[in-house]
């Protein structure tokens, strides 16, 4: 017990990173798979749209393609212990028009986001686009290359630069830019130097403020429920095909590999700082808050060339993420990207605007535009928001009456392929008004089960239900069928009708959606309902080299959530935890109490009247919580050293909870 509870803090310990270590098996039914074919609505439904875009428009496509020095392979990759985690000639399928299954303007997109290789920006500058969900940059300098992002894995991240290095030549890497705090512009850092090499050649590691912090600590106290959400938000469970998942519309797809993080060197943190590595000059621009907790952008006066990190991307992004984390301010996004403007629109020579993803944007006046229309994006769906809300409308209402001016919508890099318009006001309205929405009727409603059976007994039971909802089936209201199916499946889980007609309506819209993420949800959806139910491990071994650099007060944050405050009711328990430093010699202890079913924890000396204290390394530390070692195995020996009672200290740890990175979504 005091062993496996310890090893489940483990996943709470990655913020965004956990969603990028999923390993995933599928478990089948005998419900009827059905609706597998798109409806005619839907067909009707994305025909309209089509209609309303310039879907033929090849603009991007010769911006995507401008620049290419040599195709990437279509290759596969698996991570250390074997399992695949990309595999490029999946996607061969993306070509062509689009086929009846999914949106004609989210193919668009991942017929794009299939141009992969790299790509000449300007002389001396590249791009590594197409090896991972995010872009590798790599600008020369005078006695190598500085590294823009090296990607989310240690096997994208090594495989990419290796097919540079085919093309380049070597490539002595003398500095390294992070341009935010998502694991996709980071983990894959250690396949390329490690912190002794940075130590030795004193190579600058240059992150925004708070970096580190935001890093490991967005998603860490609700790692396990942001794991098990972007699952659904990513199609982890679902086969690259036609009728499953096609594109993020950030990306291809997130990869499921080995992270890894650095310490940064310098910080950026005010809003402007210039820099000078290895030769280049660096105009940097602090931009917290926007797309990520900690972000910066940058200016390359020596190419004309401006680096929008993930402030600007050909998509409408994400206010608040599906997956679930902190809302962003949408205003502050929108104020960054006008101030990006303002610099570059007197810079008449500005040459080229390129970014974490996505292709770049050439010429003063495209990238000018490109800048005001996104600014102009956020700060509508900001204001409208407000306006709206303040004249009583409510989220729900709000999204569904919200919808861009005609000068905006027609622009692809505006469209929803990440964030939607829908989803993003919502968030706005949250950033301001929290989750209730004024009417007493939502204030304290029943949980979804009891809802669901009063809701059912309403509408004249199961039977009658069914037979109203395939009344709306038929005429294509899938949104409705959906919300009134949802109360019978949690009513009747087991009632294989109602799943399979739901799971029905939730393809439909699936192939309707112009986004990757509500075209994965909904897809991921109907697959658990027909039977897909994804059991998910937490593969911690793969987050090692990133758990190493996480401050200790993180695995104190994750212990302390982990607490079952029923178990622990009436229960008085301090122990000590003191981590010893090999380099230094020192010793960092933590004071753990556990009082009125909470847990408290500070950095100090050590509790002499404390019940227990463990001493260890922070590295066997994480070699526990990854499963590599066993804590019940070491006590005794002399790698760890327990003092005072075991037996208070497997009681302490027997009060953690369970996490559950595998609970139901559309199923009760």
């Amino acid at each position: 017990m005091f062993k496996a509870n310890l090893r489940r803090t483990v996943t709470s310990l990655i913020s965004f990173s956990l969603i990028f270590l999923l390993v995933a098996c599928d478990q089948t039914s005998d419900i009827e798979v059905i609706g597998s074919a798109a409806s005619q609505f839907t067909l009707d439904s994305n025909l309209e749209l089509a209609e309303t875009l310039d879907i033929e428009n090849q603009v991007d496509f010769e911006n995507a393609k401008r620049g290419l020095i040599a195709k990437a392979p279509v290759n596969k990759l698996n991570k250390a212990r074997g399992a695949e985690i990309w595999n490029a000639e999946s996607y061969d399928f993306v070509k062509g028009d689009a086929p009846d299954t999914v949106n004609p303007s989210l193919w668009r997109q991942a017929k794009l986001n299939s141009i992969r290789g790299l790509f000449e920006v300007e002389k001396g500058l590249y791009q590594l686009r197409g090896f991972d969900l995010a872009n590798m940059s790599l600008i020369k300098s005078d006695n190598g290359w500085i590294v823009v992002d090296p990607l989310t894995t240690l096997e994208t991240s090594r495989f990419a630069m290796d097919f540079a290095e085919q093309h380049l030549g070597p490539i002595n890497i003398t500095g390294v830019i992070f341009t935010h705090s998502h694991v996709d512009h980071f983990g894959g850092v250690l396949a390329l130097l490690d912190a002794q090499q940075v130590a030795d050649k004193n190579i600058p590691i240059i992150a925004p403020v708070g970096f580190v912090h935001e890093a490991v600590s967005e998603n860490i106290i609700a790692g396990p429920a942001m794991l098990r959400r972007g699952s659904y938000m990513y199609g982890e469970s679902l086969d690259i095909s036609a009728s499953g998942h096609v594109d993020t519309g950030l990306g291809k797809q997130v990869i499921f590999g080995s992270t890894s993080i650095l310490q940064p060197s310098i910080l950026v943190d005010q809003p402007r700082q210039s820099l000078s590595v290895d030769g280049v000059e660096i105009e940097l621009f602090n931009m917290p808050g926007s797309e990520a907790p900690s972000e910066l952008t940058f200016y390359l006066p020596q190419w004309k060339a401006f680096c929008g990190a993930e402030v600007v991307s050909h998509v409408m992004h994400n206010v608040l993420t599906l997956r679930g984390a902190k809302v962003r301010d949408a205003l502050v996004w929108s104020d960054y990207i006008g101030q990006i403007a303002d610099f570059l629109q007197p810079k008449a020579d500005a040459a080229v605007l390129f970014n974490s993803h996505h292709w770049p944007t050439w010429g003063h006046e495209a990238i000018v535009t490109q800048l005001h229309q996104q600014q102009d994006m956020y700060k509508f769906t900001h204001d409208q928001t407000v306006r709206l809300a303040n004249i009583g409308l409510t989220p729900k209402e709000i999204a569904e009456r919200l919808k861009l001016p005609k000068s905006l919508a027609g622009n692809f890099h505006l469209r929803g392929y990440y964030g939607t318009l829908s989803h993003n006001s919502k968030a706005v309205y949250q950033y301001y008004f929290g989750w209730y929405n004024g009417n007493p009727a939502t204030l304290n409603p029943l949980p979804p089960v009891q809802s669901a059976q009063r809701y059912v007994e309403f509408m004249g039971g199961a039977e009658a239900l069914l037979e109203k909802a395939s009344v709306y089936q038929a005429k294509g209201d899938y949104r409705w069928v959906a919300e009134v199916l949802n109360h019978l499946v949690f009513a009747e889980p087991d009632n294989t009708a109602a799943r399979a007609m739901l799971a029905q309506a939730y393809q439909q819209m699936g192939y309707q959606a112009e986004a990757g993420p509500w075209r994965d949800i909904y897809l991921s959806g109907a697959h658990e309902l027909l039977g897909g139910a994804t059991i998910m491990g937490y593969d911690a071994a793969a987050g090692k080299d990133f758990l190493q650099q996480v401050p200790l007060e993180q695995f104190m944050k994750a212990l302390s959530v982990r607490l079952d405050g029923e178990k622990a009711e009436g229960e008085s328990l301090s122990i000590n935890i003191t981590f010893t430093h090999q380099q230094s010699q020192a010793t960092s202890n933590f004071v753990l109490r556990i009082r009125n079913s909470v847990m408290h924890y500070r950095l100090a000396p050590q509790d002499k009247t404390a019940d227990a204290t463990l001493t260890l390394s922070k590295a066997l530390f994480v070699n526990i919580l990854v499963g590599e070692a066993g804590l019940t195995d070491l006590i005794g020996s002399d790698q760890l050293s327990v003092d005072g009672s075991v037996l208070k200290l497997v009681k302490f740890f027997s009060l953690l909870g369970e996490p559950n990175d595998a609970f139901n979504i559309v199923l009760p």
